[in-house]
């Protein structure tokens, strides 16, 4: 045999092994783009809190009986640094709970709006009670109790592309003074009060289900 003739050969041996390892590097490539686009389209959901809340009719100190408008201040927080929120009206109901009976104050309806990568909003809302409520407020342990619900739907923006909507409901209970405050008199530094409900992260995983049913086509 001539020794073109067994180049041509050994080639021939060598030529399974180079096209395994480029499909193996093909497989590996295919693997670490769905892992990068499933980490871009990961989106987690806002948080929401209570960051001011106050009832003059309640404020011993002021003595302003007649005051019976309750404000509040609503902070939604984006956690997402690549992706913005879209947000439906968020609905706030107010109830004020006692020992035996729990009931409904108003509500307050924040306009949509945009948030967004990395931001906050603080929404000024406000509720006007029934003269009964500071009545019917009982303060156990020097404090009245209020439950704040929240309902709003958001949808995500990624690029240019909008998911579609993910509802959210959340609450809390708002523990009042008697100056009328969830903070304390004296107290320099609030605390916000934290809307919550079960764990849940929310996963937009449609496109990386395309990319890896693809890679296990060409594996």
């Amino acid at each position: 045999m001539s020794i073109s003739g067994f180049v041509f050969a050994f080639s021939m041996l060598d030529e399974p092994q180079g096209f395994c390892r480029c499909c193996c590097s093909f497989v590996f490539t295919l693997v670490l783009t769905a892992f990068v686009i499933w980490q871009s389209l990961r989106s987690d959901k806002p948080k929401c809190s209570i960051q001011d809340f106050y009832l003059p009719a309640l404020n011993k100190f002021l003595n302003t009986p007649d005051n019976t408008t309750l404000y509040f201040k609503l902070k939604l927080q984006n956690p997402n640094k690549d992706n913005g929120n879209f947000y439906d009206p968020v609905k706030v109901a107010i109830s004020n709970k006692s020992n035996t009976t729990t009931s409904c104050i108003g509500s307050y309806l924040v306009p949509q709006f945009y948030q967004g990568h990395k931001k906050t909003a603080r929404k000024d809302g406000s509720v006007k009670a029934d003269k009964e409520v500071p009545e019917r407020a009982a303060f156990v342990n020097g404090t009245a109790v209020f439950r704040v619900n929240l309902a709003t739907a958001v949808r995500f923006k990624i690029i240019l592309w909008k998911t579609k909507r993910y509802r959210i409901m959340v609450a809390a209970d708002v523990l009042v003074n008697d100056n009328g405050s969830k903070d304390p008199v004296g107290r320099k530094k609030k605390k916000d009060v934290k809307l919550s409900q079960a764990p849940m992260s929310l996963r937009l995983c449609g496109i990386v289900g395309i990319l890896l049913n693809f890679l296990f086509l060409f594996a």
